[in-house]
């Protein structure tokens, strides 16, 4: 038997031995060149160097499957990924900041200069390089996260001038942060890959969907239709049709969504109207929606074993948060996909603790041992947990 017996392609795939197949069958070659009898344990050289052999030749055969599964965005990964799915004219989001309408107030004419702010997380957010606050004595302008990615701040909770200016007298947010992406997951983006397929789908919204998952900078889209004669459970007006969304610039979003809807179907939402224009130049005004924010709060109870390490803790922290920031606009948190992650499967501390209990909340609100299941329809929830203060470990 020959290793191209052991490792090959067929009309199935890419098939490739474990190693102790591959070491068996070296074994075997080994004998049959030096007889059965030659002694070849772990404790001999020989024994030895035939492991050395078998797990490069395993190593190589594992790279070969890497290799063929990068040329599918089904398996492709990392790098890998990023390349094949420009076949469908995709690329992988970067990571944005995050970004908060701060109310700033003072002495009318006073300039801030660079000015920074703080939440009570200790979170900084720049403002725009000039701020001059007019007579009135008071001036909403936007503030930008100084890290990137997934930030997040509570109304009223960014409160501190950390970057004092003499006529300058406080600061407050009204609302809560808008907030940033890291770079976009591998799932996220074979989701973006599958949907962008159905571009030319014979079900006209499909299109329409696959269209906005396609503007640059949006993560996540959920559809809504109503075909019938009255107003439906999820608040859509008959034969109307809602778009909502996460990321991406409302112009180009609603100018996707004007090339594929549906003739005589109506975009609602909670953001608009925005003026496009048709194929004819006349102007339309399309509404969709900005997905609700909403904040996923965690409590994981946990028993040390042997080997825990509290470095843990944020490896159980940041696999939780993707777990839940991987669910879809308007779906559901479930509390049983919380345990496998908390775990850490399959990652360094895996079988060093164990897990008592685990409680969810949203916005702040009572915790329970239960699933959440987030709003739907024009005002649909998008779940977000920045995987630090959101989750909470607990360690006995």
């Amino acid at each position: 038997m020959d290793f191209s017996d052991l490792c090959y392609i067929d009309a199935t795939g890419y098939h490739y031995p474990d190693y102790p197949t591959v070491l068996s069958w070296l074994t075997g070659k080994y004998q049959s060149i030096y007889g059965a009898d030659v002694y070849l344990e772990a404790d001999s050289q020989d024994g030895q160097w035939l492991a050395i052999q078998a797990k490069a030749m395993y190593d190589m055969a594992a790279q070969g499957a890497a290799i063929y599964n990068s040329f599918s965005p089904l398996t492709a990964q990392g790098a890998g990924l990023s390349r094949v799915v420009k076949i469908n004219g995709l690329k992988r989001n970067v990571p944005s900041y995050s970004t908060v309408v701060v109310t700033i107030v003072g002495t009318g004419g006073t300039v801030i200069t660079n000015g920074v702010v703080q939440d009570t997380l200790g979170q900084k957010w720049n403002l725009p390089s000039t701020v001059t606050i007019p007579g009135g004595g008071s001036i909403d302008v936007t503030a930008t996260a100084q890290t990137i990615g997934l930030v997040t701040a509570q109304s009223g909770t960014v409160t501190k001038i950390f970057t004092p200016t003499q006529g300058w007298q406080s600061v407050t947010n009204a609302l809560a942060a808008t907030p940033g992406s890291a770079v976009e997951s591998d799932s996220a983006l074979r989701g973006r890959q599958s949907l962008s397929t159905s571009m030319p789908a014979l079900t006209v919204f499909d299109a329409t969907l696959a269209a906005v998952a396609n503007v640059s900078g949006v993560s996540k889209t959920k559809g809504y239709e109503n075909y019938t004669d009255s107003t439906d459970g999820n608040s859509l007006p008959p034969h109307s049709c809602c778009v909502v969304v996460v990321g991406g610039g409302s112009t180009d979003i609603a100018n996707a969504i004007m090339s594929k809807k549906t003739p005589g179907t109506t975009p609602t939402g909670n953001t608009g109207p925005i003026s496009v224009t048709d194929n004819k130049g006349m102007p339309v005004n399309i509404y969709f929606s900005r997905a609700v924010t909403a904040e996923i709060q965690a409590t994981i109870n946990v028993v040390a074993g042997t080997g825990w390490s509290n470095n843990y803790v944020a490896s159980i922290q940041a696999a939780v948060a993707a777990v839940i920031n991987a669910v879809g606009i308007g779906g559901i948190v479930y509390l049983s996909q919380m345990f496998p992650a908390a775990l850490l499967v399959d990652q360094d501390g895996y079988g060093t603790f164990s897990i008592s209990s685990i409680t969810l909340g949203k916005n702040g609100g009572a915790q329970s041992a239960a699933n959440i299941a987030l709003a739907t329809g024009l005002n649909a929830e998008n779940p977000v947990n920045n995987g630090g203060t959101d989750i909470v470990v607990n360690v006995s």
